[in-house]
């Protein structure tokens, strides 16, 4: 199934992902939060009424799910901190879901480089 997506939407995703990735990088004092914690991206549905982000946290699994916590408890702060940022008519509740697409890149290119070392 082919998803539409219009410029508007693309736009709106992409400045909610900037303005959330400058509040937890700025605005967050979690200290379950990883310094290194990355808004991937975002999908917004059409109404605006939510929002997925997808965020990188490097780690271990315990601090990728301490950090994905922090994320979740703080969702009301980090919406409320959004609505005075970006003028939208409605400013969408944020789900925080984990992007594990850089580790398993990671994997996959360590695999390879075992594989290409024992030719």
């Amino acid at each position: 199934m082919i998803k539409k997506t219009n410029n508007r939407m693309i736009r709106i995703n992409d400045e909610i992902g900037r303005e959330i990735s400058n509040i937890i990088r700025g605005d967050l004092k979690d200290p379950r939060l990883s310094t290194i914690t990355t808004v991937v991206s975002v999908e917004t549905t059409t109404n605006l009424s939510q929002s997925k982000v997808y965020v990188s946290i490097m780690g271990d699994k315990e601090e990728k799910d301490k950090g994905l916590d922090a994320l979740k408890n703080a969702s009301g702060f980090i919406r409320k901190e959004l609505a005075s940022r970006i003028n939208l008519r409605n400013t969408p509740e944020l789900k925080f879901i984990l992007d594990e697409t850089l580790d398993q890149s990671m994997k996959i290119g360590s695999i390879l480089k075992d594989i290409e070392n024992n030719d």
